[in-house]
């Protein structure tokens, strides 16, 4: 492929817009496409060139990049349906097929399959770092696929990233992923508990991040996306857990991760625990809050023990609330999607 090679984006949201702008500004070809007339003028206002369909994008291009919410939809555009042409079917033949959504391992590889199979090239390349990453071009992409592929692709997501890590064959991208974020959403939900925990014995917030993020508890959900406000001045906390990552996407990474879980047969208890915990604050208004936001839910949950009054806990937390962030000020969220 060319240097500059001329790219086919398509899945201009919240992630794939900002990632397409940056190509842009790095002097690729690119031109997007997404089945949400808002998302796609967004991206024509920002400066990304627009087609009027997807098979319009992708002829010509080098690469496709898809950014979709699930799997079924990435394998339904490969193939077409309801009569209309699929991506394979109106790309040139050995178009590189880029697929950077989040998406069950199986699915993945026959995705891949797929493409192989109709005379192309295949890589799966999901990400973390959220949609400030996405907007600072300091994504981590975790990448699946053969090694001369891989290097391939490389010069394209090294614009969009700052780590590039090639994970080994099809669909191993998507397995690093989820086993990512297995451990983070089970590190947020233990992080949360012990701040509920630390209200009710009287310890402040501060305290416990003190010890905690130079001590054995140090983790990322800790240090840089601390679940109560003050301690991590760029957390979600600050800015009444406006995502971020979104509990509907954490929710969505723990059920991929739980689907592999069972289909290997692997004897996991908290992972399963963390997925049903997600699912139930996704199913209300922590769908469009940040996956730390799990915090008010423990709390809300919590008893008051024998002995502690009944104001413990709201006064711990307002003795420790920092004011909130200006909006739109910069935070280094570095999570999934």
């Amino acid at each position: 492929m060319p240097e500059k090679y001329t790219v086919a984006f398509l899945g201009l949201g919240h992630m794939g817009g900002p990632m397409a702008l940056n190509l842009v500004a790095a002097g690729y070809p690119v031109t997007g496409f997404d089945v949400v007339p808002a998302a796609l003028e967004a991206a024509r206002t920002k400066g990304v060139p627009v087609a009027a369909s997807a098979a319009e994008a992708v002829a010509g291009a080098d690469v496709v990049l898809t950014m979709f919410p699930g799997g079924q939809q990435v394998l339904d555009a490969y193939r077409g349906m309801e009569g209309q042409q699929g991506l394979l079917a109106a790309a040139r033949p050995g178009t590189m097929f880029l697929d950077c959504s989040t998406i069950n391992v199986d699915e993945a590889r026959e995705a891949a399959e797929l493409a192989v199979g109709a005379g192309h090239r295949s890589v799966d390349a999901p990400v973390s770092g959220g949609v400030v990453g996405a907007e600072a071009g300091t994504l981590t992409f975790m990448v699946g696929g053969g090694a001369e592929d891989f290097e391939a692709v490389r010069p394209l997501l090294e614009v969009m990233g700052k780590r590039v890590v090639h994970c080994g064959g099809h669909g191993a991208g998507q397995a690093a992923k989820i086993c990512n974020n297995l451990i983070l959403g089970v590190s947020m939900i233990a992080v949360s508990e012990a701040f509920v925990l630390a209200e009710k014995l009287g310890l402040s917030h501060q305290a416990l991040f003190d010890v905690a993020s130079a001590a054995s508890g140090q983790c990322w959900a800790l240090t840089t996306n601390c679940p109560v406000p003050g301690p991590v001045p760029g957390s979600p906390a600050n800015r009444d857990y406006q995502p971020g990552f979104a509990g509907a996407l954490m929710a969505k990474d723990l059920k991929l991760a739980l689907n592999a879980l069972q289909s290997t047969g692997v004897a996991a208890r908290m992972g399963p625990l963390a997925a049903e915990i997600y699912g139930s604050f996704a199913a209300g208004e922590g769908a469009a809050r940040d996956f730390s936001g799990i915090i008010t839910e423990i709390r809300d949950k919590s008893t008051h023990a024998a002995g502690a009054g009944p104001d413990t806990a709201a006064d711990n937390a307002s003795s420790n609330a920092a004011p909130a962030e200006p909006a739109g000020a910069a935070h280094d969220d570095g999570s999934p999607e």
